[in-house]
């Protein structure tokens, strides 16, 4: 194996920092609604990507069978709603509570294998589901003791986790037969054109936003995703799918302590310690089932 040309840890710590500032940009949006965020995250990370997938894909983009067009416009309705849901999340609850729930994933997951796909639970993963769950539970009720409407953000944090839980299981499938660029391109696209046909619905306007608003949304396009999950995956090459999923577990302490410096957000007890315990129990979860689940599911989990 080639050396790489920078060690991949100091990657891994920059794709970490890319990935914390999502929440951090969706709350600095201000008024605009959370799928007009969504929107224009997705939309222009398809528009960076379009030259470089439509020279080098274009031909396996043509050949890809109707079944697979089908199992990919699921994907990416799946990554639309779960936009929706973390980002309006995000406007009810706190960063730290927010970012925490939707780090559930693999949880979900792993319930969705077992579902879908039989597989078999082993006492380290039942173990660390109750742990996570205890720790949400905790989060959860320091959240309603603050505002009925923080648990409401909760809830949907919650919802956000179970829907990118369906747009991976759904590119675990896809990704056995399309190439990593032409999956991630056409499930963006579709949730593009998801997002546009919900935001028409609800007469969101497409328009008027000021400049700083889409600043971000250009940030939010470039930084988390080509900086932060396109990263991770290119620090494949050279490390484990564990060590990476234990980085992406730092997400969610990266972007508490930004929502502290940046928007002034306390954390309150409940969140330190259900945050620890869901942390504990994820960590838990990875090293259990790391030779169990199938690498490509940890792959999937790189490229929200």
């Amino acid at each position: 194996m080639d050396k790489p040309p920078i060690h991949p840890y100091i990657i891994l710590l920059v794709g970490v920092l890319s990935i914390s500032t999502a929440a951090i940009f969706v709350k600095l949006a201000g008024d605009a609604p959370a799928s007009i965020i969504a929107f224009y995250r997705l939309l222009l990370a398809v528009l960076i990507m379009s030259p470089y997938v439509l020279w080098r894909h274009l031909d396996e983009i043509k050949q890809v069978p109707k079944k697979d067009w089908l199992l990919a416009i699921f994907s990416g309705v799946f990554l639309a709603f779960h936009f929706i849901f973390w980002f309006q999340s995000l406007q009810y609850t706190s960063v730290a509570s927010s970012v925490v729930l939707v780090a559930l994933q693999p949880i979900f997951a792993f319930i969705g294998t077992y579902l879908f796909f039989k597989e078999r639970f082993t006492v380290g993963a039942v173990l660390s589901l109750a742990i996570t769950i205890t720790g949400s539970a905790i989060i959860g009720w320091g959240d309603f003791q603050v505002s009925g409407m923080a648990l409401i953000g909760d809830l949907l944090a919650l919802l956000g986790a179970a829907m990118v839980t369906g747009y991976f299981l759904l590119g675990q499938n896809l990704r056995k037969r399309l190439s990593l660029m032409t999956y991630t391109f056409i499930a963006y696209g579709i949730a593009s054109i998801t997002l546009l046909v919900y935001n028409l619905a609800l007469q969101y306007p497409l328009t008027g936003y000021d400049g700083n608003q889409w600043l971000i949304f250009l940030c939010l396009a470039i930084i988390p995703t080509f900086f932060g999950h396109s990263l991770f995956n290119w620090t494949l090459r050279w490390v484990s799918t564990s060590t990476i999923s234990m980085a992406v577990l730092l997400e969610p302490i990266g972007a508490s302590l930004l929502a502290y410096w940046i928007l002034s957000e306390a954390i309150t007890w409940s969140q330190w310690l259900g945050g620890a315990i869901v942390l504990f129990g994820l960590m838990m979860f990875i090293f259990s089932t790391t030779k169990k689940v199938k690498p490509k599911i940890t792959h999937e989990i790189l490229k929200e």
